[in-house]
């Protein structure tokens, strides 16, 4: 099953005796999830399971549902303001490479956009925090998705929200999308709420209100995906006010596909298609041959995507249609100060 029909059967979106059916099927399985996550974590909590120290300050950057909730832009921007001081930092990543030898999906998006930065990708994050350390020098390790790992210890412990999908239905894995229950925000010393342009006031006042009862502690900051323009290879950089009435046949494969859509309409494009593929998907040249001639079959005259995606599909894509990637930023809307202060205390 692909991934945008599961999320609409889960979220409830899809009805009929079948998907009921399949609901209900996953609710065992979400018991039994549950048991596992508890059990594990009152081994950290008591102690029985061993979390290490790094001899450097770690920031962790993690959420606690599955799919995109913008871990990756709040990461480029916390390596981005770290090395505005001077710090050396190491990115400590669980992805992995392709066979090219070359950084895949996030880890290449956090590359890209913080030279100053070192990605080291390692599924064991205290050997990849000892790999940066001696061998890179680095001062200070941010942890990319990080909040479940537990092995490696961290200084500050930053969640990211989306606000168009806060809490995961309120189930766990696989009837819902959390990773944990919610009380596991105790954890948790800030929430970066996520795409906070795309949800009502009422609603992320709503949010913030049960964040605080899970932890009357938790620093809280609001965010959204700012865009900035497309960029792309063959073509000149077309600036935000030049989108608005291009025809364009968009894609991704990211975790929240949805979003990406709303953030498409917001911008008044023209949208003659738009096809979503499973996260992390790996393009091939039929896929990219698809796209294109679908694309020119509906007359757009560009193809857009995701800079995630487009890492992965420049290099596969035709060149008759200009093809780019829609280029965003993180945009604090409240609460910037109080992060960066934060981050800078627990050092």
């Amino acid at each position: 099953m692909d991934q945008n029909r599961y999320r609409k059967i889960i979220g409830g979106s899809s009805g009929g005796f079948g998907v009921q059916l399949f609901r209900a099927i996953l609710k065992p399985a979400s018991y039994l999830y549950a048991t596992v996550i508890a059990a594990r974590n009152f081994l950290y909590d008591k102690g029985y399971f061993r979390s290490h120290r790094a001899p450097v300050p770690v920031i962790s950057i993690g959420n606690i549902t599955t799919g995109g909730t913008g871990k990756t832009p709040l990461t480029i921007w916390l390596c981005n303001k770290l090395a505005e001081r001077k710090l050396k930092v190491g990115v400590l990543t669980r992805g992995y490479k392709m066979e090219s030898q070359k950084l895949s999906d996030e880890p290449a998006v956090i590359a890209q956009n913080c030279p100053a930065a070192k990605v080291i990708v390692n599924p064991d994050r205290v050997l990849g925090a000892i790999t940066a350390i001696k061998e890179y020098g680095a001062k200070v390790l941010v942890m990319d998705d990080g909040f479940s790992h537990r092995r490696l210890r961290r200084n500050v412990d930053i969640i990211t929200i989306d606000a168009t999908c806060p809490f995961g239905y309120g189930r766990l894995l696989p009837a819902g999308l959390l990773r944990e229950p919610l009380t596991a925000l105790r954890r948790a010393h800030a929430a970066i709420l996520t795409r906070c342009d795309l949800v009502g006031r009422i609603d992320l006042e709503n949010i913030e209100a049960q964040l605080y009862r899970i932890n009357p502690h938790l620093v809280l900051a609001r965010t959204r995906h700012a865009p900035a323009g497309a960029i792309g290879t063959n073509i000149n950089d077309i600036k935000l006010d030049e989108l608005a009435g291009r025809r364009v046949f968009a894609f991704c494969g990211i975790g929240n596909p949805e979003a990406f859509e709303a953030q498409l309409k917001k911008l008044r494009l023209d949208i003659a298609a738009f096809h979503v593929y499973n996260d992390h998907h790996q393009y091939t040249d039929d896929d990219l041959a698809d796209i294109y001639e679908e694309a020119k079959y509906l007359h757009a005259d560009l193809i857009l995507t995701t800079q995630k995606d487009w890492i992965k599909a420049a290099s596969l894509a035709p060149t008759e249609i200009p093809f780019a990637y829609l280029a965003v930023r993180l945009e604090f809307l409240a609460g910037e100060d109080t992060i960066e202060e934060m981050v800078k205390d627990k050092r």
